[in-house]
């Protein structure tokens, strides 16, 4: 194949611009601020990346990567092709993307209280991307030329300035402060500066952000006695020495020949692995810092984040010598700023979380030391400037005329509020103009009304459950962010954090922010508007003082208004920006202007990794995934820079060249696993349209190539270290797919499970990974925003613990299909077709960040999902899709009396398919309440019963799983002796809860019988694993019916209560309870348990339904596996699956239906999903209850 190249080329098409891309000119001139042009061509040109990695001065964290893949040479043909552009004005919208420099800078001072070690992870950057959505309104914003902007001027800060550098004003109480009982604890230590030292953060982080002396999560009943959470930095990377030379093919094997292995024999590439030092975060009874009044006014919580010495966004630069990285961040944030509202004085952030717009920086201290000196603890409270005490909201918005309603997933676009003239609210003003928030004063809810759950049985309503209501105003309301995609536990928020712990309740927010939308309103604007202090963008919550000003509504900073904000696109009138579809919509999606990259935007490029030993021919997958690939290669998103490439493996390493030009595919074969390379880096990623024809031939090949190997041997890691090497220049996304346990090279696992410890009620072993090389290899792979997906396709264990860290970390999707066979098990089959089918033609968002931001006074605590913490309110995510959902527990570290509303807001920065930079935002508007009863009232059942799933997840692995069994359990004990306590006239021998929670013991209940937690039931160990993988990236909705399922009585369908969907009659049958008493040998039952519908057919149920439904005359003759339902040509078939359809639709992925009889195998799955019924080692609900009861009344 020629000599082998000493470096790898960048691909063709990488770091050129898309299709029809047109930059604006002018527009680095118009912005003061700006570094010269000539100076942004020096970072594009030289400095971007430069060694792929430059050394860092100190305390930093970087992946290890290769500098012979990418260097300065490379770099320097890359951008030569496409020099900085010049801003302006442009018909289109402005694509680009965003840089990824910066990987892993973390302050010396960093230091988070880890809710489990295994978790604790670094942080990458990333940025997820999303497609067009199906319907959009799409608004182009004419451009103001030569506008003069009012500006409002502010002290301009210091070179020197130490951005992200944050400090403490507020201690940890000692470990005797704490509650020595048992629950979900997130305590928070603060760690001396001479111990922190290099601390990760990542996949479930909990941040370090205490307020008072009890945890910030206390509140949900109880602590783990003497607890306190270790953070481990488990972060060991290396790098692959440029200096070594590559190694060299020492045979081609033809394509023809498949199994010949090669031996490669050339010098070593070195991958050097040095240790990081582990840290412990002891207890500390007295603050670690202290700063004054002034410092901690001006400061205030970044983005809602707690300000924390051991929180800092980056490390402070030492001298203007800061290394190239960090200057490249310094150059974009420079043309972030240009987005903001004004443009004099604005500040220039140099670390990693300016990336999406930084917090309150003109107002940073100014330091010349990275760790400040311990000075006496004081109070570091001050009175708030003029403007910073008021709700956001004003008498005109209140009182004004409603917009039109608007659907909760379609959100539209209302005509304006009578606005002017308006004049300064006062206090009474806002007090008269917010009535009706609290429930103190007006008659009792209906989430308030007292349950008898011992007494009641049947509370399960007839439809699903809503979402509750936010009591805000009609108008409010209307314009508030859809419950699908942002929800909180409390739509009452607690003014303080006392009283929050007292309605032992979690506060925590259920995100799915890149779900796929009918209607999303898209805006093309040269200005972002956003707060010049806290970056908030411009939403509905947001108040205009007049014309020229509005105040944000989370830091309440007032701001100018931009000119070209004071056009209106809709009404094409001036001087109502108000009316703005930004102000008029809680989701919006801005086309980033150039000023959001650094470097042109990447190209799609995918790279499939399969399994190709005997055990997985066996399977027969690879002819479902080749097929599957057939079928949709036109699909796949991206534009005609899309970039394709196969790797497969079995004891050695496969490579594909499919460089134009070849008349049959090549393979190269390395079988020197320990030490792999690429043998020809510039070949193996080809354009997908270029060379299409030669990538049908191999998807054609493949399914036959290894049929007669004999290979039993797993090298997977090997396979995905090469598969690192070669997206390394570009990222992209992974696709993985095993069969078994990886046996061979590094990254090799032996089993650890027990068959006879299936059904233990004790100790559950294993359930975190065997070894960290699959969580570094995640780490790299986020560095250079790549994901990996893991489809596993196995019959045997193949410790899922281990292997889901390449997926968790990096951002990543995991797909688990036991007992996979093409024809024995012919519903996984089908399963795995249509999972694909979806998987590779969904939307995929590319270099993404995700920043939470939120009112001040609260602060973010932890994160869940799959992602890599960059800071306190940073997310990356290398992919983003549009089926991963996100939780984030909160705290309340500063009372908000001042205020009767809080808002949280998301911000979702990523790169779109078709190389378009785009800003996904939501805006959630929530009232705050003083009393207890009014918390109660708000609490949202399945965000709660959610939330807590992700928190005994990770109590389940850093704890055991008992702990974690308990504290659910003592989450619904607390929450209602707490209401009890509180409630009049209320008899001790009954169990009571409010109306809004009647429904958490059962879902408890429900949740504790699940194979995530459930005990004395046989499971395996890759299932469980599985199910607590769901538990941490599902959406709310799909979450809800994997731990509650919905059954149905589906043989007497009417066209009573029904609706319509395209033309379609779709019935709407009642739910029905859990229980065996609800199944009647007479009749058909379907229970929808997300990914599997199950069809349960009684004995004597009626011969015309089975015919009519199922094909088949009678009970007796229906087959064991029949997994499909045939068309009839009768109503009750066109009802039932009219019926099924409508519930598939509602879902992502296919589920797998199965017909079940009594003498089904697959019953014992039906009947464990019963979850009010009794089994061998659970409670039935009545018997849940009573225990319940039981501990209330101790």
């Amino acid at each position: 194949s020629g000599p082998v190249q000493s470096q790898m080329q960048f691909p063709p098409g990488y770091g050129s611009h898309p299709p029809n891309y047109s930059a604006p000119s002018g527009h680095y001139s118009q912005v003061p601020n700006k570094a010269a042009a000539s100076h942004l061509d020096h970072q594009y040109r030289a400095s971007y990346y430069p060694g792929y990695y430059s050394a860092p001065a100190q305390n930093v964290v970087t992946p290890s990567v290769g500098t012979n893949v990418l260097n300065a040479q490379g770099l320097q043909q890359l951008y030569n092709k496409t020099p900085p552009h010049t801003g302006g004005a442009s018909d289109g919208p402005v694509q680009g993307a965003i840089s990824s420099a910066s990987y892993l800078h973390m302050s010396a001072q960093q230091s988070y209280s880890a809710f489990d070690n295994h978790y604790s992870t670094s942080v990458s950057s990333s940025v997820a991307s999303q497609g067009f959505p199906l319907n959009s309104d799409h608004y182009a914003m004419p451009v103001v030329s030569s506008a003069m902007y009012p500006n409002v001027s502010y002290p301009p800060v210091a070179a020197g300035s130490a951005y992200g550098q944050t400090f403490t004003s507020q201690s940890l109480p000692a470990v005797g402060q704490f509650k020595e009982t048992n629950a979900f604890s997130s305590q928070s230590t603060s760690v001396p500066h001479s111990l922190q030292q290099h601390v990760p953060m990542g996949y479930n982080t909990t941040l370090s952000t205490v307020s008072s002396a009890q945890s910030v999560q206390d509140n949900l009943c109880r602590n783990l006695t003497g607890s306190v959470a270790k953070v481990n930095n488990q972060i060991n990377t290396g790098g692959i020495d440029s200096s070594q030379p590559v190694h060299s093919v020492s045979q081609n094997v033809p394509f023809t020949k498949p199994g010949v292995g090669t031996s490669a024999s050339s010098a070593v590439v070195s991958s050097v692995r040095s240790p990081a030092p582990s840290l412990s975060s002891q207890p500390s009874s007295s603050p670690s810092v202290t700063q004054s009044p002034e410092l901690a006014l001006q400061e205030g919580m970044q983005y809602g984040g707690y300000v924390n010495n051991q929180a800092s966004s980056a490390p402070a630069p030492l001298s203007s010598s800061s290394d190239d990285e960090e200057e490249d961040e310094e150059d974009e944030e420079a043309a972030l700023d240009s987005s903001s509202t004004t443009s004099s004085a604005s500040p220039v952030l140099n670390n990693y979380d300016a990336l999406e717009g930084g917090g309150y920086p003109e107002t940073r201290s100014v330091t010349s030391s990275p760790v400040p000196a311990p000075s006496v603890p004081q109070a570091s409270k001050a009175s708030k400037p003029f403007g910073y005490g008021y709700p956001a909201l004003q008498p005109g918005y209140q009182n004004a005329t409603p917009p039109a309603p608007v659907q909760p997933s379609n959100p539209g676009h209302h005509p304006g509020f009578q606005h002017y003239p308006q004049q300064y609210p006062g206090v009474n003003q806002l007090s008269s103009s917010l009535g009706g928030l609290s429930l103190q004063h007006s008659q009792q809810p209906e989430s308030l009304r007292p349950v008898n759950l011992t007494h009641d049985r049947n509370i399960l309503p007839v439809s699903s459950v809503p979402a509750p209501v936010p009591n805000l105003n009609s108008d409010l309301r209307k314009l508030n962010c859809s419950p699908d995609s942002f929800r909180c536990t409390l739509t009452n928020i607690p003014q303080t954090q006392a009283l929050l712990n007292k309605a032992k309740l979690p506060l925590g927010l259920l995100l799915h922010p890149f779900r796929d939308l009918t209607q999303l309103p898209v805006i093309t604007s040269s200005t972002i508007v956003r707060c010049r202090s806290c970056r908030t963008y411009i939403n509905p919550f947001v108040s205009f003082i007049d014309q020229r000003r509005w105040k944000c509504n989370l830091c309440y900073r007032v701001n100018d208004v931009p000119e070209e904000f004071m056009y209106n696109p809709l009404t094409r009138s001036y001087g109502e920006p108000h009316k703005r579809p930004e102000v008029q919509n809680s989701t919006v999606e801005f086309i980033a202007s150039s000023d959001y990259m650094l470097r042109p935007p990447q190209p799609a490029v995918y790279l499939f990794v399969l399994d190709v030993s005997h055990n997985a021919v066996e399977a027969g997958y690879l002819t479902i995934v080749c097929q599957s690939l057939l079928e949709n290669l036109d699909k796949l998103p991206g534009d005609s820079r899309t970039r394709i490439g196969f790797i497969t493996f079995d004891s050695t390493v496969q490579f594909y060249n499919l460089q134009e030009g070849l008349s049959q595919p090549q393979m190269l074969i390395v079988s020197d696993i320990d030490d792999i390379f690429l043998p020809t880096p510039d070949s193996l990623l080809v354009n997908l349209h270029e060379s299409k024809e030669l990538i049908k031939d191999l998807l054609n090949a493949l399914p036959n190539m290894f049929t007669n190997t004999r290979e039993t041997h797993s090298a997977l890691g090997p396979a995905l270290q090469a598969a690192f090497k070669l997206m390394s220049p570009t990222g992209g996304r992974i696709s993985v797919f095993q069969t078994q346990l990886p046996s061979l090279g590094a990254g090799l696992l032996h089993s650890r499970e027990d068959p006879n410890q299936r059904s233990s009620t004790k100790v559950v072993q294993h359930l975190g990974p065997a070894t960290d090389f699959y969580k570094k290899l995640a780490l790299d792979c986020s560095g250079q925003q790549t994901a990996v997906d893991l489809f596993l396709l196995s019959s045997q264990y193949s410790d899922l613990a281990s292997l889901a860290c390449m997926s968790k970390y990096s951002a990543g999707c995991i797909y688990y299909y036991p007992s996979f066979h093409r024809t024995h098990n012919p519903a996984q089959a089908e399963k795995l077709q249509k999972d694909l089918k979806r998987y590779l033609t969904r939307k995929i968002g590319f270099e993404a960040v995700m920043r939470i931001r939120c009112t001040k006074g609260l602060s973010i605590h932890t994160f869940h999902g799959n992602f890599f913490v960059r800071s306190t309110d940073l997310l990356s995510l290398a992919n983003v899709n549009p089926d991963a959902g996100f939780a984030v527990q909160m705290s309340i570290e500063e009372s908000l009396t001042d205020t009767s509303l809080v808002c949280f807001q998301t911000a979702l920065l990523y790169t779109s398919s078709k190389g378009e930079r785009r800003i996904r935002v939501h805006t959630l508007c929530l009232p705050v309440v003083s009393s207890l009863a009014d918390v109660y009232a708000g609490a949202d059942v399945q965000a709660v019963v959610c939330l807590l799933a992700n928190m005994a997840v990770d109590r389940s692995v850093s704890s055991s799983l008992a702990d974690a069994r308990d504290a659910l359990v003592n989450a619904v004990v607390d929450s209602l002796a707490a209401y009890m306590s509180t409630a009049s006239n209320l008899q001790q021998s009954m169990l009571i809860a409010p109306n809004s929670l009647k429904l958490f013991p059962l879902y408890i209940l429900a949740l504790l019988k699940q194979k995530a937690f459930r005990t004395g039931t046989s499971t395996r160990l890759d299932d469980r694993v599985y199910a607590m993988c769901q538990m941490k990236s599902q959406p709310l909705v799909h979450l809800m019916k994997m731990i509650h399922p919905n059954l149905y009585r589906i043989d007497k369908l009417t066209d009573e209560s029904t609706i319509h969907v395209n033309d379609r009659v779709v019935p709407q049958p009642p739910l029905q309870k859990l229980s065996a008493e609800k199944l009647t040998r007479e009749g058909a039952f379907l229970m929808d348990c997300g990914s599997i519908f199950y069809i349960w057919i009684g004995k004597n149920c009626d011969n015309n339904f089975i015919k009519d439904v199922l094909g088949y005359p009678n009970y007796a003759s229906v087959p064991q596996k029949m997994t499909q339902l045939p068309e009839v040509d009768a109503l009750s078939s066109e009802r039932t699956r009219s019926f099924i359809s409508w519930l598939r639709d509602s879902r992502p992925l296919s589920p797998v239906l199965q017909v079940i009889k009594d003498e089904n195998p697959a019953k014992t799955d039906f009947f464990q999903h019963l979850i009010e019924d009794r089994t061998e080692a659970a409670f039935s609900y009545y018997e849940f209850l009573l225990n319940i009861q039981q501990q209330v009344c101790k």
